[in-house]
């Protein structure tokens, strides 16, 4: 069994392969509007809040419509993709289960808002759950995790951080976090309490506090 308080999952990438359903979108976007856009321009959006997402699109894809509308045709795409099917990341299911078989807290902490967050934390054990509409500061800044350690009612620093990119490891970390960075889309460099593994595959429960000797 651990001896982490509690861990705290991104969902992005890091549970959910949800990244080519944003690009998908994206590109229909832009293509609705005459613009163009680049599986590099969807790259820089990666672990992004999603209205900084909407403001880079709409500047990017010289849009009319405002930055707000640009999230709410995102997040209703996804929302419905997700609603109809789930891409699960490897080994992410099974350390869940892992964790809450031996009574470990766990919470979601995503910038997505909560109609995409809802389908997955539906279908996992998830004590708290921290979506982007439900902050003023996102990811990098470290509230986020702060808000969902508090949620559980728990020590941000005695917490297990688990994440895919750069800024959900910085916002972690941030807060006081271990972090466990499986890089999924874009790369996650090296800092201190912080450790990359290429998949979570294989790990459980028993397994976490090695990584961080």
């Amino acid at each position: 069994m651990t001896s982490y308080a509690a861990v705290l999952w991104d969902l992005d990438g890091t549970i959910v392969d949800t990244e080519p359903l944003w690009m998908a979108a994206e590109h229909e976007l832009a293509a609705a509007h005459g613009g163009t856009w680049t599986d590099e321009d969807a790259l820089q959006l990666v672990g992004n809040s999603l209205i900084a997402s909407g403001e880079y699109i709409k500047a990017k894809v010289g849009l009319e419509m405002s930055a707000e509308d640009v999230v709410d045709y995102l997040v209703q795409r996804l929302a419905a993709s997700l609603r109809e099917h789930i891409e699960w990341r490897p080994g992410a299911r099974e350390l869940i289960k892992s964790l809450d078989a031996d009574g470990v807290p766990q919470a979601l902490v995503t910038m997505s808002y909560a109609s995409i967050a809802e389908p997955v934390a539906a279908a996992l054990p998830f004590g708290a759950v921290v979506t982007g509409d439900a902050v003023s500061r996102p990811k990098p800044f470290p509230d986020p995790y702060l808000l969902a350690a508090e949620k559980l009612g728990v020590d941000p620093a005695r917490c297990l951080a688990i994440e895919d990119s750069v800024t959900g490891a910085t916002s972690a970390n941030a807060a006081g976090c271990d972090v466990l960075a499986i890089p999924h889309f874009v790369d996650v460099p090296a800092a201190a309490r912080r450790v990359l593994l290429p998949t979570l595959e294989g790990l459980t429960a028993d397994s976490l506090d090695a990584l961080f000797p």
